[in-house]
């Protein structure tokens, strides 16, 4: 069965919200990816924005919360309205399509399911109700 995850956004300060979380919840991350580990002469990731957190994970229980910092060229975060997603961590591929498909029909995708460049299948999509979703699927928990 798919679990559901909270992603949440800011305007960079994911890690130090981060770190607060871990302090409470225990654990250590899963997975921190910076901006400048994706930057390529094809995506250029500027200097201001090349420690920024494109993803980061803390597990808690059977599930994990979810952030990244917005990057620059897309502006701030609304810290009042869109600033969180549903992230779903499907069980395989096949259920990360079908609950994409049928989640964003009649919805805008903001990012086609595709390999991440942090390692998981992944897209991204706001349904016809303007709720934001997220849908993965990650290899090792298969």
């Amino acid at each position: 069965m798919a679990q559901i995850n909270p992603h949440i956004n800011f305007n960079g300060n994911a890690e130090e919200a981060f770190n607060f979380y871990k302090s409470i919840f225990g654990g250590d991350f899963a997975k921190v990816t910076r901006l400048k580990e994706i930057s390529s002469p094809d995506f250029p990731v500027p200097e201001s924005d090349a420690e920024k957190i494109l993803h980061i994970s803390l597990p808690i229980g059977k599930n994990k919360l979810i952030g990244n910092d917005v990057p620059s060229f897309l502006g701030s975060v609304n810290e009042n309205e869109n600033r969180s997603k549903i992230s779903i961590s499907a069980e395989s591929r096949e259920e990360a399509d079908k609950l994409f498909h049928g989640l964003s029909n009649g919805g805008s995708v903001e990012m086609p399911m595709e390999d991440s460049p942090w390692g998981v299948y992944f897209g991204m999509f706001r349904d016809k109700y303007g709720i934001e979703w997220i849908i993965e699927f990650e290899t090792k928990y298969v």
